[in-house]
């Protein structure tokens, strides 16, 4: 069984799974990906009539897919609790859209319970939803609706109190989505916007029934709790993933978000979810910090126990992705993703362990996850306690300069490579060229070099 480390996110693959993760990367990007819970599962398998699908994009222009469950049947408190299913698609086109709906059927066979699927206005691979759920109704979601008229209200070059009016009167339709309501504004719309811009408002939706069902199944209380939790949960993943440099940062910042705050621990079911902190009691992820210690000092020799513990001050100290205060920022700095084979003797395919074979980040990171300890054969024999006895033997027993040397070549050339295969033929001989110059520099020109 493998585990992924996705920024420093242990991702476990159990079967039956705990947690599911479909994830292919060729390169440091990360190519595509689809995630459930079993908790998410669950939800959507009590909740499978009304999906909620919201996109966000990243500075790049990847998309990640949030799928939400809806309908007056949902009464889910908090941010994501009513998200059951995260997925960027390779390609957000009909292909790519295919393949992510094809992974969530197949580990949710309950879609076929799927009655009506809400989306924005602005998606346009209706077609493909509608080939991967052909009995599903597909409308335009009510939340997104009255977001982009929101925008478009912004973007218009209104008097401020014509501007007024139509943001109070769009959010008292909002919360009480009647038909006088709907034709007021409707009317509202064709007598303050001027002829040109109103094909751009598309004011005929606010007079489509079939948008404003469930907004209008719900009491005016109802309907302000529906759509405040959605603009906070909309929030967070701009803020988590639409304001990232990388797919892997922007997810990895979502998932850690999503473990740290209290509100939001249904998401990812009981075996991620942290307990609140309170000054009297230590919390179960310090209790099995202070555990894994333990077991490290009991285990392991001393120095060996010293290298581990400092990999394990490097995984505490990487719990907040980013804290801020009054007059500072600090942002913690992610891993590139590992390998872990957690079977005894535990292995990972980072640097620390590659040359001392000993739990590394990684490794203790997972243990933490899973409030474990680390047990006598995730090692070898030689780092158990009595075999040596200070840090300069094993250190001297363990070192090699030959072995780092091509470690660190290695994974250099793993790099360089990925680089050139994944660039534009431009770009490539600009690097190649690069390279062929410096190995000329160091060998000698009369030399021929394959780079």
């Amino acid at each position: 069984m493998a585990l992924t480390m996705l920024n420093g996110l242990v991702i476990e693959d159990l079967n039956p799974p705990t947690l599911l993760l479909h994830l292919v990367s060729k390169t440091s990007k990360l190519d595509s990906l689809n995630y459930q819970s079993c908790f998410m599962r669950g939800i959507f398998a009590s909740f499978p009539e009304i999906l909620f699908i919201h996109r966000t994009y990243n500075r790049g222009g990847k998309v990640l897919y949030t799928f939400l469950v809806d309908g007056p049947r949902v009464q889910l408190e908090g941010p994501f609790a009513q998200a059951v299913y995260f997925a960027i698609p390779a390609k957000e086109n009909a292909d790519g859209l295919a393949q992510m709906l094809q992974v969530f059927k197949k580990f949710n066979p309950a879609w076929e319970k799927i009655c009506t699927i809400l989306v924005d206005p602005y998606f346009v691979q209706v077609p493909a939803l509608a080939m991967e759920f052909p009995v599903a109704e597909i409308l335009l979601s009510a939340f997104h609706v009255c977001k982009f008229l929101q925008s478009k209200f912004c973007q218009l070059s209104l008097e401020p109190q014509l501007k007024t009016k139509l943001l109070t009167s769009l959010q008292h339709t909002m919360c009480c989505a009647t038909a006088g309501n709907l034709k007021q504004l409707h009317s509202l719309l064709n007598s303050c916007i001027p002829q040109a811009f109103l094909p751009e408002l598309h004011s005929h939706w606010l007079l489509n029934d079939r948008i404003w069902l469930g907004p209008r199944s719900r009491s005016q209380a109802q309907s302000n709790h529906y759509f405040q939790n959605l603009e906070v949960t909309t929030r967070i993943l701009s803020q988590c993933f639409g304001s990232a440099l990388s797919e892997k940062q922007g997810i990895s910042s979502l998932f850690y978000y999503m473990q740290r705050n209290p509100g939001n621990k249904a998401s990812f079911g009981p075996d991620l979810n942290l307990p609140t902190t309170s000054n009297a009691t230590p919390t179960a992820e310090q209790l099995a910090e202070a555990s894994i210690q333990y077991s490290l000092n009991a285990i392991c020799t001393a120095p060996a126990a010293q290298l581990c513990l400092a990999e394990l001050a490097v995984v505490q100290k990487s719990l907040h992705l980013i804290g801020t205060g009054s007059e500072k920022t600090n942002v913690q700095i992610l891993e590139d993703t590992h390998v872990m084979q957690p079977q005894p003797p535990a292995s990972c395919s980072c640097y620390f362990y590659q040359v001392y074979h000993l739990p590394c980040r990684h490794i203790l990171g997972m243990l933490s996850a899973r409030h474990q300890v680390l047990q006598p054969d995730m090692l070898p024999s030689k780092w158990r306690a009595g075999y040596t006895t200070g840090l300069d033997s094993i250190l001297g027993s363990r070192w090699d300069e030959t072995l780092e040397k091509h470690l660190t070549v290695t994974f250099l050339t793993e790099q360089v490579g990925q680089l050139l295969q994944h660039c534009s033929e431009e770009e490539f001989q600009s690097r190649y060229n690069t390279l062929r110059k410096l190995a000329d520099d160091w060998i000698g020109p009369y030399e021929q070099v394959q780079v």
